[in-house]
């Protein structure tokens, strides 16, 4: 299989992606001593997951820790999209840091969007939005990528980790691709990895939120981030723990950095030797590398390094569009978007394919198919929030005891309540966009 960040391809087989891409599982331990756990959690729309148990701990513990999201301003926000933000929103509820990029040199390069274009296109069908739906100035930073020097810096650094042969098989690039297009992952490593230099709050773990397309970002930059560090941290063949420093200057000074700090761990059974650049952790576990990562990470600064933590990522499902394929901004026929009126938005809806059967008599005898369902989706992802009343709307189809006009009919007006809501906060949004701009706290 092959994933394109930049196709309006929709993926099915969620499992199979998991396993060729090395993607785990995002299961019920994940999630379910989070504070009051967001519903996309509950009902399996987060399905993946990488390092995740950094940002666990990070929440559970009241440590510092990030949130890098990106919007691409190159058409209406839909309803697909309102589920990244969603689950940003919560996240900033329970303690996150925000940093949103607005990926205007991806759209010129790739979506053939002016820098003026995406800036307007940015602001209102998507900074709006956010702010109506919820999003808090408080610990939110949002920025253009164009107009940030220092993540324009980062990616021109981060460069210098990774060759062409890396880009061709990660993104397929060929003779043709124009050089802008081959820069911006570079820069979107360059937005990811930008929140833990020291003027954007320091080496913390970072959880990047993102669908299933995106992965090749994802682990372009977790390459990326490791290939950066000056310690790496292995469980060697005869099962010992060992600490590396990976370049050759000031060797024995990182070596006493990694002992004063494995020794602050609790840890005391070490061995030094400096030839091999190592240190082992003799009474170290497979299930300390992490923390022994943390802590050395956030000394490497001092040695003139990064320290860069790689970043976490979780991934949802798509949300099917309404004519069966992707939710998409191309197909204005497929998407609900936040800024359609409640009637064209009904119109839309009342057209979508259900899983109900073929005759109303058929569907009282054998049921509907909810799991196959667009608007059993609709319910699912944004209109009901108690599971007990999805659950009792799942149970009522596959019995036929509701029909797809009645079930599409409640559909409608919860939509139409959820739009007017959004339009409703929408007014006086704009004025507030400079507080997202210039927040002191960011």
């Amino acid at each position: 299989m092959k994933i394109d960040p930049w196709s309006s391809k929709s993926y099915q087989d969620y499992t199979r992606l998991r396993d060729e891409f090395g993607i785990q599982a995002f299961t019920e331990d994940c999630w379910k001593d989070l504070p009051s756990p967001h519903r996309l959690f509950r009902r399996g729309v987060v399905f993946g997951q990488r390092g995740f148990e950094q940002i666990h701990d990070a929440i559970l513990n009241n440590k510092p820790w990030a949130i890098l999201t990106g919007l691409m301003p190159s058409g209406r926000m839909h309803l697909g999209h309102k589920m990244v933000i969603d689950e940003v929103i919560y996240y900033q509820s329970i303690g996150a840091d925000v940093a949103i990029a607005v990926a205007d040199i991806e759209a010129y390069a790739t979506r053939n969007m002016t820098l003026a274009m995406a800036k307007k296109l940015a602001i209102d069908e998507y900074i709006v939005n956010y702010i109506a739906l919820g999003l808090k100035p408080e610990r939110c930073r949002i920025y253009f990528q164009s107009q940030n020097q220092d993540v324009k810096d980062l990616a021109y650094l981060l460069g210098r980790k990774v060759n062409w042969s890396q880009l061709v098989a990660t993104y397929g690039f060929d003779g043709g691709t124009n050089l802008a297009h081959v820069f911006a992952p570079l820069v979107q490593a360059g937005d990811i990895l930008h929140v833990q230099l020291p003027q954007y709050g320091g080496v913390r773990p970072t959880l990047v939120p993102v669908g299933v397309d995106q992965d090749p970002h994802i682990r372009l930059c977790r390459d990326i981030a490791q290939d950066f560090r000056l310690y790496s941290i292995l469980k060697t063949k005869d099962d010992r723990i060992g600490v590396f420093v990976k370049v050759d200057e000031r060797v024995s000074e990182l070596l006493d950095n990694a002992e004063q700090a494995v020794k602050r761990l609790g840890f005391s059974q070490l061995k030094r030797i400096t030839e091999y650049k190592a240190l082992y952790i003799e009474d170290a576990t497979e299930a300390n590398i992490g923390a022994i990562d943390a802590a050395l990470a956030v000394t490497e600064p001092s040695f003139g390094g990064y320290g860069f933590l790689q970043p976490s990522s979780t991934y949802h499902r798509f949300i099917t569009g309404l004519t069966g394929d992707k939710m998409s901004s191309s197909k204005p026929e497929s998407s609900i978007f936040l800024t359609d009126t409640p009637q064209d938005a009904r119109k839309k809806l009342m057209n979508a394919k259900t899983g109900g059967a073929a005759t109303k008599e058929e569907q009282l005898r054998i049921g509907g198919k909810p799991d196959e369902c667009i608007i059993y989706e609709l319910y699912l992802y944004h209109l009901l929030e108690s599971d007990a009343e999805l659950q009792q709307l799942h149970d009522s189809c596959r019995k036929g005891t509701v029909l797809c006009g009645a079930c599409k009919k409640r559909a409608a007006e919860l939509l139409d309540a959820l739009l007017l809501d959004i339009q409703k906060k929408r007014m006086g949004a704009e004025e507030k966009i400079p507080l997202y701009f210039h927040n002191p706290q960011c």
